[in-house]
């Protein structure tokens, strides 16, 4: 008899996605997409843009209000966009 090398399916999708250079960008995608979801659909609806550049959330807001207060909170949208992913993926939030 001989031992099988048996792996789970999520490692191996993981390492081939880390291998190809793709494991940051999904990352980057899965933190956009959770934006409506940690913030709510009220300062959704005031989103108009988000991108990430050099480990920057850039999210344009259309109420400078809301811009203000959301510029207060920048640290714990981050803590908690990030514990939405599971990892760091971002360390400041610029809004404009």
């Amino acid at each position: 008899m001989f031992k099988r090398d048996v792996h789970n399916i999520k490692d191996l999708i993981l390492k081939n996605l880390r291998n190809q250079g793709l494991e940051t960008p999904l990352l980057q995608k899965r933190l956009i997409d959770s934006w409506s979801e940690v913030v709510g659909q009220m300062i959704t609806s005031y989103t108009d843009g988000l991108v990430i550049r050099n480990q920057t959330l850039f999210v344009h807001i259309t109420n400078p209000a809301l811009r203000a207060d959301l510029s207060m909170m920048r640290s714990e949208l981050v803590k908690k966009l990030n514990a939405h992913v599971g990892t760091q993926i971002i360390v400041d939030i610029k809004f404009n």
